[in-house]
């Protein structure tokens, strides 16, 4: 494609240039009968079987508990009660021993109570009264022995080692874009981000990160803190000395990174603690860590700098569950956003008691997370927010399911299933990368022009800068190939880089996009020949000049 027109796909997000390019990829799987192979989008193939049997088969126990409670024509039953049901479902799972999930319900069941000291008869009831879904979310911020579940997974899947001290208190939400809609409207009608203000951005990142500060809904500036690849995807520290501006107001990351997919080192969050303890104890933080749980022994910003950190979690990638939209928001009990907010001059706290007033007598002692709850259901609608509650259910089978896993098997074979695929598209191009303990696998940034250099000679590369457009390679691997990746330059990585999912298609056709990429690579050292050759034939007697690509 022309230079000319793929300028015009110049200001469009990666997922949305995205459509064009499975448009074409599909013509050209129609046409040659290539297989179209898309890598652009990170929807695992996976999917964690065992929470997911001990789902279903609580369904089929609650339902008995309904008709237990009433059963009158037509299908109607009645409400499940707490009384005995602990050992109502006990004895139902003797009965159906040999049922896909009927040991790790049991042994599910088993682990919460003796961990959590949960009373058998109200946890058992808040899992069956959820599954059925006949009630409201209630508390609407998270069930009570669901936060308690999940806040003991974030401690392993967020936090690490050492872990911090004191509670979070969590509000369960539709998927960590559900987290993110919510977390910047409430920092903005809570006046801790204003119109005008600085954010800083850990780049590259996530494309609504780099989108939303730009809507008219926020009008932030933003400032990059870039992690290059020189420097193996960590802040450098002329990098990180950005955030000591205090016109910097909140710094967004995405650990580990999306689209590099590598976590910050020790080293490196142990320079952001003690600029945050010594210049910047005011400094905002919100980290988004679904990828954590690909990485051994993670720890993210919300371990080591709690109380400055609100955490964004999503459970889609790590247990194949984009379709349940299940996520989590974090916020430290005893936080650096509570006393921002109640540190506002009287006219914003006036104001700001207009708006959660309806809410409660004493709106100033409203906390930060449940103003995010009520923000979510733009304040009139609080009293019905809240996660569904069959959601819930899943939410906690999944994390429980991860806590009885002490030998860590399931986080291996996921771990395992996206490094072969890794591995399968680095032989494919013909190059050998370092081993990287921080780089989680789930997504691989190319960088066309860093690997061009090394491959196909520099020569080339700056035959690529003026005579053909970034966005190329993306179009020519859809056109070429019927592969689908995602240009690198929409996250603000390099321009001539693209990423690819290890995530969502068969081990075995990585390999096959490693050799198409290196097919493109080739395509253009042979029109810089070709180039080359036209040059040389003008300066002969009677040659013509060749036209010059725009």
């Amino acid at each position: 494609m022309d230079p000319v027109t793929l300028r015009t796909f110049e200001k469009l997000s990666p997922f949305e240039i995205k459509d064009e390019l499975i448009r074409l990829a599909k013509l050209t799987s129609q046409e040659s009968s290539i297989a179209l192979l898309n890598a652009g989008r990170g929807n695992p193939n996976w999917v964690a079987m065992t929470p997911r049997e001990g789902f279903f088969l609580l369904g089929q126990f609650a339902i008995t508990e309904s008709r237990r409670v009433m059963n009158k024509p037509a299908g109607i039953g009645g409400m499940p009660k707490a009384d005995g049901i602990a050992k109502r479902l006990e004895d139902w799972l003797a009965e159906h021993k040999d049922a896909p999930g009927a040991t790790f319900l049991g042994d599910m069941v088993s682990f919460a109570v003796k961990k959590f000291d949960f009373k058998p008869d109200a946890f058992v009831h808040e899992l069956v009264d959820s599954i059925i879904g006949d009630n409201y979310p209630v508390p609407d911020r998270m069930l009570v022995h669901n936060e308690r579940i999940v806040h003991e997974y974030l401690m392993w899947a967020m936090c690490g080692d050492p872990r911090p001290s004191g509670q979070f208190d969590l509000y369960a939400v539709e998927g960590g874009t559900a987290a993110m809609c919510y977390i910047f409207k409430s920092l903005k009608a809570n006046r801790l981000l204003n119109a005008g203000d600085t954010i800083a951005l850990a780049t590259p990142i996530f494309t609504p990160y780099l989108e939303m500060p730009h809507l008219e809904d926020y009008g932030l500036n933003i400032v990059s803190v870039a992690a290059p690849q020189e420097n193996r995807f960590q802040f450098t520290d002329e990098e990180l000395k950005k955030l000591e501006d205090p016109k910097v107001k909140a710094f967004f990351v995405v650990n580990p990174g999306n689209p590099y997919a590598v976590a910050l080192s020790e080293e490196t969050i142990a320079k952001i603690v003690k600029l945050v303890e010594t210049k910047r104890p005011d400094l905002l933080l919100l980290t988004d860590d679904v990828y954590g749980t690909f990485v051994k022994g993670f720890r993210g910003l919300l371990g080591a700098l709690p109380r400055n950190t609100i955490g964004v979690y999503s459970y889609s990638k790590y247990f194949g569950c984009t379709g349940w939209r299940l996520g989590v928001i974090a916020i430290h009990r005893e936080n650096i956003f509570d006393k921002a907010i109640a540190a506002h001059p009287e006219k914003i706290s006036a104001a700001l008691d207009s708006r959660y007033g309806p809410l409660t007598l004493k709106p100033r002692d409203m906390k930060l997370i449940d103003r995010i709850v009520a923000d979510s259901r733009d304040i009139a609608l609080n009293h019905t927010a809240g996660l569904s509650l069959p959601q819930q259910v899943m939410m906690s089978m999944f994390s429980l399911s991860e806590l009885m896993d002490e030998a860590k098997l399931y986080q291996k074979t996921c771990m395992g299933i996206v490094r072969a695929r890794a591995e399968r598209m680095i032989e494919g191009l013909g190059i050998e990368v370092p081993e990287n303990l921080l780089h989680d696998r789930y997504y691989g940034l190319i960088d066309f022009e860093f690997w061009a250099n090394k491959y196909v000679g520099p020569e080339v590369v700056a035959y690529m800068k003026e005579h053909v457009h970034p966005l190329d390679i993306v179009f020519r691997l859809a056109e070429d190939h019927g592969i689908v990746l995602l240009n690198g330059g929409g996250f603000h990585a390099p321009d001539w880089s693209v990423r690819v999912s290890f995530a969502n298609l068969d081990d075995e056709v990585y390999g096959q996009i490693g050799r198409a990429t290196r097919a493109v690579a080739r395509g253009y050292r042979q029109a810089f020949d070709a180039y080359n050759l036209a040059l040389t034939k003008t300066k002969s007697p009677g040659g013509a000049a060749p036209a010059k690509a725009k």
